[in-house]
């Protein structure tokens, strides 16, 4: 069954100016792709293109939703990673509590398309973005919105807006707990509880619902030592959450904790599921990644969960890589080089793509096979991709190469109509992005 469009639907058609649409085609609803027949391999297609495949994606929506009902956890996938309200609507029919944002033009596109539960993982500021957050809460009832708090000041500010607007529901939100050196977020515990008192203070325009961080910047090239400072972030937030509950701050009838990043949910999980509050709690994750996956920065962090988890990273294969990019062969120019059609402005470049396979159309060739060792991707330009090659490899102009990529939001953000195949490279459907 292909992957169905959003609800409700982008009536805009796709044309010839949608890149990866052969010229000559006559515009058509994104629903109808299907009954184009196209085919990847059968070069009914122009290059480069950016294809997701459908199998993939299904297994790993599987494969989380699965891990959330074992761990307790439910999950608010950051829809900044594709900003496509089909695969965000593909998330919550498999059971996701919400969607998670980061700016006030993603809530719009969000809101626009229908969704009803937005966590937006950053203070919320500026007058126009609150105005209409404001507006979009009073308009609708059914509408959840949830914020990051980690000032006094913005605390304030939102609270005069509720006030101004005369509105009859509060603003929900979450203090931020960070880290030194991190990104947002109070620095200490005792910042962080003149916030959450300060959200207390403002009488009903603001209530306060839980305790975040984010957790996904920590980095370190020791497994132990990353591990500690995971968990150090971790507990701040649980020993934060108890003295606000001590304190009666809290709002609502259950707290939630919540973090987001796309490489440590396993630690997250279980951390938040023992915070030993008194009143119940929603652990909220809200990793992005998982759904795509990719080829690099994901998959070494899939083998560091497989080095402290082996059970739950073998569970049922653990995740696939569900994008690639596919080119050709542009020019053998050296022995040892060959340039291949797509670059920076097609894939993420922060970490260089990786070979995955080739096919040379109208061949004896059944499908795409793996290149042997030695191709390498070395550098890339706007348009093109330098890659480092035996002078014995059977790459020629013309022939077809799929990468892997790394940091899939950077090669979402590039493409506004994804294409997703079947196990033949087949086009069953396509999704749009709302960068």
């Amino acid at each position: 069954m292909p992957l169905m469009p959003a609800r409700p639907r982008d009536a805009a058609l796709i044309d010839l100016r949608t890149k990866g649409i052969p010229g000559g085609t006559v515009p058509f609803a994104i629903e109808d792709i299907d009954s184009q027949n196209w085919n990847v391999l059968d070069e009914d297609m122009p290059l480069p293109l950016a294809i997701l495949k459908d199998s993939n994606l299904r297994h790993n929506n599987l494969w989380m939703q699965k891990f959330l009902q074992a761990s307790g956890a439910m999950i608010a996938p950051h829809g900044k990673t594709t900003m496509s309200p089909e695969l965000f609507d593909m998330q919550l029919d498999a059971g996701a509590w919400g969607i998670t944002l980061a700016t006030p033009h993603q809530v719009q596109v969000a809101r626009s398309f229908g969704h009803k539960r937005i966590l937006l993982a950053n203070q919320l500021v500026g007058k126009a973005a609150i105005r209409y957050v404001v507006n979009e809460l009073n308009a609708d009832p059914d509408f959840e919105f949830y914020c990051l708090v980690d000032s006094s000041a913005n605390v304030d500010k939102l609270a005069a807006a509720v006030r101004d607007a005369g509105s009859q529901r509060p603003m929900t939100v979450m203090v931020e707990r960070g880290y030194l050196g991190g990104r947002t977020g109070c620095r200490t515990h005792e910042q962080a509880m003149e916030v959450a008192r300060a959200v207390k203070a403002t009488q009903g325009a603001l209530v306060l619902a839980g305790i975040e961080c984010f957790e996904g910047l920590i980095h370190s090239f020791d497994p132990k030592e990353y591990r500690r400072k995971v968990s150090a972030i971790l507990d701040d937030t649980v020993a934060l959450a108890r003295q606000c509950e001590a304190e009666g701050l809290f709002g609502t009838d259950r707290i939630i904790l919540s973090a987001g990043g796309s490489q440590y949910y396993d630690i997250v999980a279980d951390a938040f599921a023992n915070a030993g509050l008194a009143t119940p709690t929603q652990v909220i994750l809200r990793s992005g990644c998982y759904l795509t996956h990719d080829s690099v920065l994901y998959t070494f962090a899939f083998e560091q969960l497989r080095d402290r988890n082996p059970e739950l990273a073998a569970m049922d294969g653990g995740l696939r890589n569900a994008i690639e990019v596919w080119a050709y062969v542009q020019s053998r120019p050296e022995p040892g080089k060959a340039i291949v059609a797509f670059g920076k402005r097609d894939a993420s470049h922060d970490q260089l793509p990786v070979l995955l396979s080739w096919y040379r159309p109208e061949s004896d060739m059944t499908g795409p096979e793996p290149l042997r060792e030695g191709h390498k991707v070395t550098g890339m330009n706007d348009q093109h991709c330098h890659m480092e090659i035996p002078e014995s490899s059977p790459l020629a102009v013309g022939d077809m190469v799929a990468f892997g990529i790394s940091h899939p939001c950077l090669t979402f953000d590039k493409w506004r109509t994804l294409f997703v195949v079947d196990e033949a490279y087949r086009v069953t459907s396509a999704v749009r992005t709302y960068f």
